[in-house]
């Protein structure tokens, strides 16, 4: 909850800062129109400043936040900006054609032409449209992760393009050396984020553990475990629950990333994975041989026991969405019942593993089959398996879909919102 007050405040303070630096520097211009449009400007770029922060995956956000929320602001500061983007580019168009006489089109070549940097926000503008687009859910599920991610990277390309125009030709800066400072800071902050959690830490950590692949393991026609050994893993802060993109560096899979969770709490000596084989990419994994070296970004995700409020727990898993709910299950002390809901038996992957442990841990253990609908989590049937589910921790993670209806479940039956966690097999599986 602090990290979270702490984000908003910030983004918050920093509206306030840029709305006073933009009126200090005067409204200057002929018409509305462009005044409008160059704060749509300011306030996209803030947003865009503040969008990097939210994807530098720092482990303190991370940890106390969690990547499936992180992620979620992510999606919605990035439609924002992309419309505020939009706003910005139409604005100054018609405002300054209207000020000349000139048709949009030809206001917009000829300010491309004869004003610095106005052709490098035309393609920022461009690169981010085109990232909007595929980010779509209609895109989204229609292409592998692999291929959205490399297009998502022009992100970057456009952030510096934006970056540069704006600091070249607004006015809010132009006229301040105040101004300017703070918006070098501002950004300095957000890009030095990024470097930090998505490239320094990153290479720090699999410089010092080099990982790789010690055996690979079939647990079912569509299911394979990976088991990861390294130097110095007792000093890895991972946690039972979390994530990893992990990156094996054979010939074609080198600049693939791909995030699974850890399907076994980490004990200090090996880490696993258990993945679903659900394309060309994962498809590949059960020909992965042992040694093959592993670059791992991580360890992501708050789905830890780290936010427990209660000493009873109540897991609920789906599909392969079990893997970081059993390493959960190893972890967890206290009361624990495990729901497991899958379409047939079959589908149950490492129920062997799940049965051992419940039973050694005294936990209570329920597989729940058959097709989706009717729903067999629904209230009154989650309440005839968990009587006591107001007063456990509840931890969810499986398909958005059946998560959905989980959380929504949850709420009619009066749990109270900090004792549930959830994380969305769409990301984490």
């Amino acid at each position: 909850m602090v990290a979270r007050t702490g984000l908003y405040t910030l983004l918050a303070a920093n509206v306030g800062v840029v709305t006073f630096f933009f009126v200090q520097a005067g409204f200057g211009a002929s018409n509305a129109l462009i005044v409008l449009g160059r704060l749509a400007g300011l306030y996209g770029a803030l947003l865009m400043a503040f969008q990097l922060l939210l994807v530098a995956r720092l482990p303190w956000f991370d940890r106390r936040i969690g990547m499936d929320r992180l992620t979620s602001w992510h999606r919605w500061v990035g439609f924002s900006l992309l419309w505020m983007l939009l706003a910005h580019a139409v604005f100054i168009v018609f405002g300054y054609a209207q000020a000349s006489s000139m048709g949009p089109v030809d206001q917009l070549v000829d300010l491309a032409e004869t004003i610095e940097g106005v052709l490098r926000a035309v393609v920022a503008l461009a690169l981010i449209i085109v990232v909007g687009v595929v980010s779509a859910r209609y895109a989204r599920r229609r292409l592998a992760y692999e291929t959205w991610h490399f297009i998502h990277l022009y992100t970057y390309l456009a952030v510096v393009l934006a970056f540069t125009h704006q600091v070249a030709v607004g006015t809010t800066f132009t006229a301040s050396s105040t101004a300017k400072t703070y918006w070098y800071i501002l950004w300095g902050v957000a890009l030095t984020s990024v470097f930090v959690g998505r490239l320094a830490l990153p290479l720090w950590r699999n410089l010092r553990h080099r990982l790789r692949v010690t055996a690979v393991v079939p647990e079912s026609d569509h299911v394979v475990s990976i088991y990861i050994s390294g130097r110095d893993l007792d000093r890895l802060p991972a946690r039972a629950g979390q994530f990893f993109l992990w990156r094996f560096l054979t010939k074609g899979r080198w600049w693939q990333a791909n995030p699974f969770s850890l399907s076994a709490a980490p004990d200090g000596t090996q880490l696993r994975l258990t993945a679903k084989i659900a394309g060309d990419g994962t498809a590949a994994l059960r020909h992965l041989k042992v040694g093959t070296r592993v670059f791992a970004e991580g360890p992501y995700g708050a789905f830890t026991t780290l936010h427990r409020t209660q000493p009873d727990t109540l897991l609920i898993a789906g599909g392969v969405g079990i893997t970081p709910v059993r390493a959960l299950l190893e972890e967890l002390h206290g009361h624990v019942v495990l729901i497991y809901r899958v379409a047939t038996d079959r589908d149950a992957v490492l129920y062997d593993e799940l049965a051992q442990l419940a039973h050694a841990k005294g936990a209570q253990l329920h597989l729940v089959t058959g097709p989706a609908a009717p729903d067999k989590l629904a209230p009154h049937e989650l309440a005839r398996l968990v009587p006591d589910v107001a007063d456990r921790d509840v931890y969810v993670c499986g398909p958005p879909g059946m998560t959905t209806a989980v959380l929504r479940t949850l709420r009619e039956l009066g749990v109270p919102k900090p004792q549930i966690h959830a994380e969305r097999f769409s990301l984490a599986g």
